[in-house]
């Protein structure tokens, strides 16, 4: 099991690769959000016609 983790030396570049893709897979729907929220609340104010 311990050769499993080590991935022959290069086991803490492999799992922490793993690890990054996972936090933005988790991140990026989060974001998404928060920028469909700020689209959907600038198209719902007024717009100025101060011509």
């Amino acid at each position: 099991m311990k050769d499993f983790w080590s991935m022959g030396g290069y086991g803490l570049y492999v799992w922490g690769s793993y690890a990054v893709c996972a936090a933005l897979m988790l991140l990026e729907p989060w974001l998404a959000q928060q920028r469909r929220r700020r689209a959907l609340e600038a198209a719902a104010r007024p717009i100025d016609e101060e011509i």
